[in-house]
């Protein structure tokens, strides 16, 4: 029966497997996509993907059945939170300039794995996103025309009463995706083009709606003969926030669109914080112009605004409204075309998916296979099925992607830099070259044991530590730390600090309503898993980190990356069980993928260490006694064989 078990030796090679990062190229600069994306275009890109049908639909939604004229104060809190998750692609976006986003962030800094599982969830979320976004459009131009479109294809197509399906197929939908699936195809200097025209036309809506409706406004809208402010309270507030959170979930398109940048590490950062910034004062704006225009619980939630426009007597207002909505509707389904082909590809590429996909076309230098694939894959999910039961998936998709981004900001910040091992020949330095050692650690190997010792004498003096190591002022009080190899503590009080969010949360969301805990054990557990928290988060801020002048860095680290991945945790807690359900089984089938496919072809499978040759090799192990450590490796100084040892007075002296 023994036989068949695996070896501990087996188990720790498949665990180093799973969890084994992406080696980056010296000049990640280099790519086969075409550099042409400007600043603005970025900017233009990430407005596209949050400034959807949701200005439309959503801030009607949440001001008449969640949270009153106070939904102002919800997209406040909500695109705060998101400011949170953004600054994170942001740091990793100009870092990386990758294409792949969430999952390229997590393959360089967690492991493969989980990496692999990201992306997988990410194609999932931009395939629903995009078929439903195309079926709203379809519905709202449909409306337009007193749903003629809709009877027709009920009368001489049919109706269905099917599980999943919809009630009818909708072809207008499936024809959009079809007609922007061939502009994308194009390149990304055509998707860029048609994105400013359609994004063009949205601002100019939103210009006229805010200018408009701030004409029209009457403060006694608000007033408490209204029913107030805040008619649902600060509970109404918080779930109108997290609803709203889902409003900005599109600026990781610009992460996505890094590889195509010009200057990815100044273009991304500040795209991104342009992007976010305009669209977070769009929805507010609107917000304060449609409560003050018609008292917030008279709004129609289908149409609010060309509702609003429609009561106050401008009629003509109306059709403005749909057409900026159309317009808008345009650039989420572009912002989700040109995104999902690039993740494909960045896992195509790196052998996590089939090879198919990471052809890239010799004129377009677009995946033009993926983008092909996926819009034909996109039109059927919004032809046949009903989406409605699916489109909580980009929620649980959107969180977890942002969890694992925060999450490996701060592993990457308090990891040593790659060129951190002395240069050989310089200034006189030894020669140094590192190697594995047998915990994991890093190695380094000197020409003779005084270089060493030189060396020790010379870090001894220096002011500043390497990035993962104790600061100097913590020492005296955490000194049993100093033992570990650089960043070993820190990964270890990410992972404990996720767990004890992990719980929190769970105590939150779940402790008075599913658990039924009394008041002390309630108590008692947001005091010890808060507890765990807050010690994991200083534990990690004892350590030093990593300071850039060069790209963009997040501040308040491992503040900001920590308060974004417990409302994020927070947040998917809240979704309901048949969403994780289905979820689960979403990552069943992707396992099943890797397991089969991904793990066997991975491009850091093929990775050979290279042979290193060194005369005389002295091993000094991270930490511990330098002499203690040292002493253990010395060679012997009695000779292996008959033959006299030429070395032996060297080692009595």
């Amino acid at each position: 029966m023994a036989r068949w078990l695996p070896r501990s030796t087996d188990l720790t090679r498949f665990c180093q497997k799973l969890n084994r990062v992406k080696t980056l190229e010296d000049d990640m600069m280099e790519t086969s996509f075409n550099r042409c994306l400007s600043t603005i275009d970025l900017t233009l890109l990430g407005i596209g993907g949050m400034v959807g049908s949701g200005l439309y639909v959503l801030t009607g939604t949440v001001a008449k059945e969640i949270a009153g004229p106070a939904v102002i104060v919800s997209f406040i809190i909500a695109g705060f939170a998101s400011l949170l998750a953004a600054l994170c692609y942001a740091e990793f976006g100009a870092r990386v300039p990758k294409t792949g986003s969430a999952y390229m962030f997590t393959y360089v800094s967690v492991g493969e794995i989980w990496a692999f599982l990201i992306g997988w969830n990410v194609l999932l979320e931009y395939m629903i996103g995009g078929a439903a976004v195309a079926r709203a459009w379809s519905g709202y131009l449909d409306s337009i025309f007193n749903h003629k479109i809709k009877n027709f294809t009920e009368t001489h197509v049919g109706a269905w009463q099917v599980p999943f399906l919809a009630h009818y197929p909708d072809f207008l939908a499936a024809a959009i995706l079809l007609v922007a699936t061939a502009f994308i195809s194009f390149g990304a200097k055509v998707s860029s083009w048609l994105n400013h025209v359609f994004s063009a036309i949205s601002m100019g809506v939103i210009l006229f709606i805010l200018i408009m409706g701030f004409v029209l406004a009457q403060p006694k809208n608000w007033s408490t003969q209204e029913g107030g402010f805040a008619p649902y309270g600060l509970s109404g507030i918080m779930a109108g926030t997290a609803t709203c959170f889902y409003a900005f979930v599109g600026f990781d398109v610009i992460a996505a669109s890094s590889e195509e940048a010009r200057n990815p590490q100044r273009a991304v950062p500040r795209a991104i914080a342009f992007s976010l910034g305009l669209a977070t004062g769009a929805y507010i704006l609107v917000s304060v112009v449609l409560t003050l225009m018609v008292p917030w619980h008279t709004l129609d939630p289908d149409s609010a605004l060309a509702d609003a426009f429609y009561r106050r007597g401008y009629a003509w207002a109306g059709f403005l409204v749909a057409a900026g909505s159309i317009c808008a509707m345009n650039t989420v389904l572009l912002s989700n075309l040109f995104s999902l082909p690039r993740i494909v590809y960045a896992m195509a590429e790196d052998g996590l998916f089939f090879q198919v996909f990471s052809r890239v076309h010799p004129r377009t230098q677009v995946p033009v296979v993926g983008i092909v694939v996926f819009g034909l894959l996109m039109a059927l999910l919004a032809l046949v099925f009903d989406l409605e039961a699916l489109v909580q998936f980009l929620s649980i998709g959107t969180l977890l992607a942002y969890t694992f981004v925060a999450a490996s900001i701060i592993v990457l910040r308090f990891q040593q830099h790659k060129g951190d091992v002395p240069a050989p020949g310089a200034s006189g330095q030894p020669n140094a070259e590192p190697h594995e050692g047998p915990s994991g650690g890093e190695l380094k190997e000197y020409e003779s044991f005084s270089d060493k010792l030189h060396l020790v004498d010379r870090d001894k003096s220096k002011e500043q530590r390497e990035p993962g190591q104790l600061k100097a002022a913590f020492e005296p009080y955490l000194e049993f730390l100093s033992d570990f190899y650089p960043g070993e503590v820190v990964t270890v009080a990410v992972v404990t600090l996720m767990v004890s969010a992990i719980c929190l949360c769970s105590i939150l969301v779940f402790g008075n309503t599913h658990l039924h805990l009394p008041t002390w054990s309630y108590s008692l557990l947001l005091v010890l898993f808060s507890l765990g928290f807050l010690l994991s988060l200083l534990l990690i801020w004892a350590h030093e980190q990593q300071h850039s002048t060069q790209t963009f860095q997040i501040p308040l680290v491992p503040l900001s990356p920590a308060l974004s991945i417990i409302l994020n945790i927070y947040l998917m807690l809240k979704l309901s069980y048949m969403t994780w359900l289905r979820f689960a089984v979403w990552l069943l089938l992707g396992l099943l993928v890797y397991f089969g496919y991904g793990i066997w072809h991975s491009k850091e499978n093929l990775r050979e260490p290279r042979a290193q040759r060194v005369s005389a090799r002295y091993v000094v192990f991270p930490g511990g006694s330098l002499e203690e450590r040292v002493q253990a490796v010395q060679p012997s100084c009695q000779p292996a064989t008959g033959l006299p040892d030429t070395n032996t007075e060297d080692c009595k002296r």
